[in-house]
């Protein structure tokens, strides 16, 4: 065998081998390193593995890399174009039918006859020439500035809105004029995902079919303005009685405020939302300036333009059109069924109403104040309307409304209307919070029906921070120390400002709400005043608060609907009727008791013609714009309001002369109503006794040697009433006057010497002799009867070492006889 080397042969391995993992590195040169292979690949040997990729670890894993997110941007960009194109083909331009399918809504009493049936459109199509230059461009720049250089959609005008939306800053609109004419006249007004991506196709095809002009001018004729109108003309017509093309640049800037909110910024029907109407408006006349529409001289000169009554439909004459308003409200205000979605009709509403009590409703009005009117004599008879609502206090349910005298002759629902003051009808929230509360007088004394209060006239107010409050009662008069019963029997406003103190206007205000009055009422401010009633809630909201004291202090949130079908068949959902504890029963119970005091001995003895046992409160508003009673037995609560406002500017009106009277107020014919009412609404229903749980001490009447809650200020009072010193004694107060010369009561016991002491009760006052207590002298011969400020013979006599202001003699009363009207 030979010695010379033999050629290498397959798979011996002689050739460089990959290093072990765990081998040391050798020496430079020695076969089997680094270098060596290096040189063995560059001779043609395997190429070297590359390293591995590390594994990322921890949170690092939950991060997309750069190419996934690159290959996911694109994989939905291709959907979404996808999307599109496939939307674009399949969604095609419907005929239009969306006012053409229409249908009515009917209106049903709880026993199920037809109460109303709305539906009729009112709509006039016009061409754009024949809309005003100002009320197109008023339009555009309330809805869409930019109409006709933007597309027929806004992407990102929708993102906002929806993120607006979903982020608790309400429900906007994204919507161009496009859209929203593409939702009126193409489709419907269901809010659903399926009509918003059939309106973003069709808008976009029908921006390649038609032009700018023509999509503003179907726009113009198919927008809802309220009123039933449908359509700019229309609109024109029904609030300014004009035709579109005469329209100048503030009413068109106001029909086109109305798109934003039809039913609320009907500054007619809802007075109290004129301020944010005329916000809308500012907003709209200033988007013209800001186009070059307007010019700003032009827009500075501008006043708001009050629209005219609305003259409706005879299917909603008498009470029906007041009605009907106030449950498309309650619908739309309660998210029940929206506003959109209603007026497209389809609705059988069952109402909480009751045919024979909203008939007795009507007569009893007609009875007590309109068939007195002569408006031909009186022109003050022109301003009288009147509003009433009557609710079932076991179940919250409204049972009965009065609107007004005719709803296609006054478009003001009376009942629910916001804007009148409701006076002294808020009083009994104050006792109610201060029992509720255990609230003090400001020398610690509980307060209950039977303690002590200065009724002096203008006397300021204790224990307050925000400034001097020094509130006039009724004619000026002043009572002396009287309890919280007698002060409400008079509506006495010095005595309720001061309780109000007492208790802390922000708990009466707590109270209030609580009791059923909107937080958010007009003037209800957490001040002294608010026990005089300077807020203005509405009948309904005042109805529901005294329904609240009348249960007990259970409150049910009233309602006016007991079923609504949809197209005859699917029920809709409505909420639930919930009872919540506003006040405690004897908080409620003892305000019942002193309102029944009002009723059988106070302002309120009209009230006594239901006969029923019957508790309620008389409320008149600053220069008798207004005069109010609410009131209420075991089964039934009402407030009736008689208000004065110009037919024509729609301004609040005094009262003075109506009805050939010379004063309205709340004991008059507001309490007439009531009781002619509620004595019809409950005929043939057993009359039951309130059943009432008192605060402690409110059954037991204060013994003459309990001091007062306020030392007497006889140097105040201008009235020559009764002068009691030291504690509170026989009181000889008069309605509407007092008279000197009566029994004066001293501190404790009265000796009587030189002839026979009469007594003082209620303001009668029959005297002679001499009353003498420490200090003080009474020596006079007869005096006469003093009934409601009006004193017949006798003389009076003189009382020393006190202040009487006022003497009367033969027959004359002391005191002022002021003629100023102040606000019960």
């Amino acid at each position: 065998m030979s010695d010379q080397p033999q050629p290498p042969q397959p798979n011996q391995g002689w050739a460089p081998r990959e290093p072990e993992a765990a081998a040391a590195p050798e020496a430079p040169g020695v076969p089997g390193t680094a270098e060596t292979a290096g040189t063995a690949g560059a001779s043609g040997g395997e190429k070297p593995k590359k390293a591995k990729r590390p594994k990322r670890t921890g949170w690092r894993r939950a991060i997309p890399t750069w190419r996934m997110t690159l290959g996911g941007l694109v994989v939905l960009v291709a959907l979404l174009i996808g999307a599109f194109f496939l939307g674009y083909s399949l969604v095609k331009i419907p005929p239009a039918n969306a006012l053409a399918m229409k249908q009515s809504n009917v209106y049903l009493y709880a026993d199920g006859s037809q109460l109303a049936r709305d539906g009729e459109v009112n709509r006039e199509n016009v061409g754009l020439d024949q809309i005003s230059a100002n009320a197109q461009h008023a339009v555009l720049a309330a809805e869409d500035r930019d109409f006709f250089t933007e597309s027929a959609v806004d992407p990102k005008a929708m993102v906002r809105a929806a993120w607006n939306t979903a982020t608790g800053k309400g429900t906007q609109s994204g919507s161009t004029i496009t859209q929203q004419y593409v939702k009126n006249y193409y489709l419907g007004q269901e809010q659903t995902v399926t009509r918003k991506v059939k309106e973003f196709f069709i808008s976009i095809k029908l921006d390649r079919t038609e032009s700018k002009a023509e999509i503003l001018e179907g726009y113009l004729n198919t927008s809802y303005f309220g009123r039933n109108a449908y359509g700019i003309q229309a609109a024109a017509q029904a609030y300014y009685g004009k035709d579109a093309t005469e329209l100048d640049a503030g009413r068109g800037a106001y029909l086109a405020a109305l798109l934003n909110a039809p039913s609320e910024y009907d500054v007619v029907a809802h007075p109290e939302n004129k301020a944010a109407a005329v916000a809308r408006w500012n907003y709209v006349l200033d988007g013209m300036v800001k186009k070059h529409w307007l010019t700003e001289s032009a827009r500075a000169g501008m006043k708001f333009p009050m629209p005219k009554e609305a003259t409706a439909s005879t299917s909603m004459s008498g009470q029906r059109g007041y009605i009907v308003g106030a449950i498309k409200d309650y619908l739309t205000t309660n998210k029940i069924i929206d506003a959109d979605t209603l007026e497209a009709g389809g609705y059988r509403i069952t109402t909480t109403l009751q045919k024979n009590k909203q008939d007795a409703f009507v007569k009893a009005v007609n009875d007590q104040v309109m068939s007195k009117l002569d408006k031909k004599s009186r022109k003050v008879d022109n301003y009288v309307r009147a509003g009433g609502a009557s609710v079932d206090p076991k179940t919250g349910r409204i049972v009965a409304m009065y609107g007004g005298v005719d709803y296609v002759k006054q478009y003001t629902n009376g009942a629910t209307r916001g804007d009148f003051q409701v006076g002294s009808t808020f009083k009994p929230f104050v006792l109610a919070s201060a029992i509720q509360n255990d609230s003090q007088t400001q020398d610690g004394q509980t307060i209950t029906p039977n303690t002590y209060y200065d009724g002096t006239n203008k006397r300021p107010v204790e224990g307050w921070n925000g400034g001097s409050y020094a509130p006039e009662n009724e004619d000026e008069v002043s009572y002396g120390d009287i309890t919280v019963r007698t002060a409400t029997d008079k509506s006495v406003n010095s005595v309720y400002a001061q309780m109000a103190v007492d208790v802390g206007p922000t708990k009466v205000k707590q109270t209030a709400v609580a009791l059923g009055l909107p937080s958010d009422t007009p003037d209800l401010t957490a001040t002294p005043s608010i026990a005089l009633g300077p807020s203005t809630a509405s009948v309904l909201d005042m109805a529901e608060a005294y329904a609240t004291i009348a249960n007990h202090g259970e409150r049910h949130t009233y309602t006016m609907i007991s079923k609504i079908t949809k197209d005859g068949t699917s029920d809709i959902k409505l909420p639930a009727n919930k009872t919540t504890r506003a006040v405690s029963r004897e908080s409620a119970d003892t305000t019942t008791s002193v309102l029944q005091s009002v009723v059988d001995n106070g302002t309120a003895t009209a009230a006594q013609g239901a006969d029923r046992p019957a508790a309620g409160k008389t409320g008149t508003a600053e220069e008798d714009t207004a005069a109010w009673f609410a009131g209420y037995t075991p089964d039934l609560a009402t407030v009736v309001s008689v208000m004065g406002q110009d037919p024509t500017t729609a301004a609040h009106k005094s009262l003075y002369g109506a009805m050939g009277l010379e004063r309205v107020n709340g004991g008059g014919a507001p309490a007439e109503i009531w009781a002619q009412f509620t004595k019809s609404a409950l005929k043939g229903t057993e009359a039951s006794d309130f059943d009432l749980q008192l605060q402690d001490g409110a059954e037991t009447v204060a013994p003459p040697s309990l001091q007062p809650s306020r030392p007497a200020t006889t140097g105040d009072q201008d009235n020559g009433g009764t002068t009691t010193t030291g504690g509170p004694g026989t009181q000889g107060q008069t309605q509407g006057g007092q008279t000197t010369g009566g029994t004066t009561t001293t501190g404790g016991d009265t000796t009587t010497t030189g002839g026979t002491t009469g007594t003082t009760t209620d303001g009668t006052t029959t005297t002679g002799g001499t009353t003498t207590d420490g200090d003080t002298t009474t020596t006079g011969g007869t005096t006469g009867t003093t009934t409601d400020g009006t004193t017949t013979g006798g003389t009076t006599g003189t009382t020393t070492d006190g202040t009487t202001d006022g003497t009367t003699t033969g027959g004359t009363t002391a005191g002022p006889q002021s003629t100023g009207r102040k606000k019960e």
